[in-house]
């Protein structure tokens, strides 16, 4: 008899819900190949290192310039927000740890509507990792000129790019043990350059005077500490912490391993945003700040610090980091990527063929290769097709509002009031502001081809299993019509609020209008999200999944 997700993996767990449709034979034999190995330790630094990006080298400027010395309570709140999204995230993995897990709640919850939208986004978030081999590439024009010219790779520079797309999927390809090891190495180096950072600066040129001068503490007004968080680029640098719940499904004990590991991660990872931010404003030399902190500006912010104090080899460092951080992303996103690609076979949204997994080293290798070669692709010459391709790892946001309504909808018959009862609608609203906050210049791209994933949906599933008949239809957008509204909703309130747009609604008014509107959205979702689930409990009722 097949077993429903929640009963796979290790250990006893409690079933989410009878309404989680019976995985196939076939799913099932795929999934037992996967080599449980994963244990806190691991987890933990696939996270810390996710997040830990080269935004790092700018990430303290930027919030400087929006906020002064308040920024450094700033990424305090930026890792309460994202702890907060992650605690939905965990819990619906430890109860259903699946490989890719964030691409099969949304069909769980909602039906094939929302998981074909959300999909969709995922597949379109693969191209995200050329701009990060793009930027890889370029900061290898420091020792190798030539790779990038005219704001673009040149040949041999897309040459290099793919040789290197091609190595990091080479180093996915044979195992989790590996992926592990490797990963240990990146995160070693990731997190030492920035520390190093951080107790020279500060034993170098430590200002205490610069949290009160220029302005006082809060030079641009308290309001400010919440403009930093998406003008600064906050919550974009806490970003990543979703990566140990994808690999859930290789955990060894996901009950136990997952919610510390990501907690941690994050907490490790807010820990130096903040060292670093400390750092870069006592290091700050009174001569750049003539015109306040919004006048400071370095093209390398903290690479130029350590050249102002005459700590030259640190310079070097931080550039040859600046070629490491991108690169372990690359790395990490392949690993991460290739899952949910493979979930999304699990989910018919690919060829059943994606669904498989290599017996010896219990990667799903055809998924992989599938990513490595779309990357490839993005990094090919098609005009502004790169400016592009560094706004779609936002369609991953949508992830977190999905996996919210998920975790409420899908919540386990009888099970005593406590956190998550008020936990996943406070992270939908935080969720929906990440993706208002990411401003309109992104969101009016992310957003049309998000929507794009409904009629592709349909037409997928059309082909494959002859067309929907109009009850199906009907039956599907009434339990999937929230999600289109919510990003129609949000692609307005972005073109008439402050984030970028025509600033017709005005801060914090737009921003509450976002938080108003979501929350109607949430109550409609978890309704809709509870029918599907008591259709889908019903005997004898003929459904078609995804």
């Amino acid at each position: 008899m097949a077993r429903t997700p929640s009963q796979q993996g290790s250990g006893p767990r409690q079933p989410v819900a009878r309404a989680i449709p019976a995985a196939p034979d076939a799913v099932l034999r795929e999934e037992g190949k996967l080599r449980r190995h994963l244990g806190f330790a691991a987890l933990t630094a696939v996270g810390f290192s996710d997040i830990v990006g080269s935004g790092w080298l700018f990430g303290a400027m930027y919030a400087a310039q929006t906020a002064g010395p308040l920024s450094v309570l700033s990424w305090l709140a930026a890792g309460a927000l994202a702890m907060l999204v992650a605690l939905v995230l965990v819990d619906l993995a430890a109860r259903m740890p699946e490989a890719g897990g964030t691409v099969r709640w949304p069909l769980y919850a909602n039906g094939p509507l929302v998981a074909g939208v959300i999909g969709w986004a995922v597949l379109l978030s693969v191209g995200a990792g050329a701009a990060e081999v793009t930027a890889t590439v370029q900061y290898l024009t420091r020792w190798f000129p030539g790779l990038h010219t005219g704001g673009r790779l040149s040949l041999s520079g897309m040459a290099v790019a793919i040789v290197l797309t091609g190595v990091f999927g080479a180093l996915n390809w044979f195992g989790v043990r590996l992926f592990t090891r490797v990963n240990y190495v990146l995160t070693i180096v990731k997190t030492a350059i920035p520390v190093l950072t951080v107790v020279l600066l500060l034993a170098s040129g430590f200002h205490p005077h610069r949290l009160t001068d220029h302005g006082g503490f809060a030079p641009y007004g308290w309001s400010a500490g919440l403009a930093a968080l998406s003008a600064g680029g906050l919550v974009y640098a806490v970003n990543g912490f979703q990566s140990p719940v994808d690999l859930a499904g290789e955990a060894r004990d996901p009950r136990r391993h997952l919610r510390p590991a990501v907690l941690t991660a994050i907490a490790l990872a807010v820990l130096l945003y903040v060292g670093l931010q400390l750092a870069f404003l006592f290091a700050v030399p009174d001569s750049a700040l003539t015109h306040g902190w919004r006048g400071v500006d370095f093209t390398s912010p903290f690479g130029q610090l350590a050249l102002l104090v005459n700590l030259h080899w640190l310079a070097l460092l931080l550039y040859a980091d600046a070629v490491v951080s991108p690169g372990g992303a690359t790395f990490i996103g392949l690993g991460i990527s290739a899952r949910r690609t493979y979930a999304l076979a699990k989910n018919g949204l690919l060829p059943r063929w994606f669904l498989g997994v290599h017996t010896g080293s219990g990667i799903p290798r055809r998924a992989l290769a599938l990513n490595a070669s779309v990357m490839a692709v993005y990094l090919l010459p098609f005009g502004t097709w790169q400016d592009v391709v560094g706004t779609l790892g936002n369609l991953f946001l949508l992830v977190y509002a999905t996996s919210a309504v998920a975790a409420a909808t899908l919540r386990p018959v009888g099970e005593p009031a406590g956190a998550m009862h008020w936990i996943p609608p406070l992270s939908f609203l935080v969720a929906t502001l990440f993706v208002y906050w990411s401003t309109w210049h992104r969101l009016h791209l992310t957003l049309p081809l998000a929507l794009a994933g409904v009629p592709l949906s349909w037409l997928l599933r059309s082909g494959r299993d002859g067309l929907l008949s109009r009850r199906e239809l009907r039956r599907e957008l009434r339990d999937g019509a929230w999600l289109p509204v919510w990003l129609t909703g949000l692609l307005c309130c972005s073109a008439l609020g402050s984030s970028g747009g025509l600033g017709l609604l005005r801060g914090p008014y737009d921003a509450l209008a976002v938080l108003l509107f979501a929350a109607a959205v949430f109550a409609w979702a978890v309704r809709s999200g509870r029918r599907h689930v008591a259709e889908e409990r019903r005997p004898g009722v003929a459904h078609r999944g995804s």
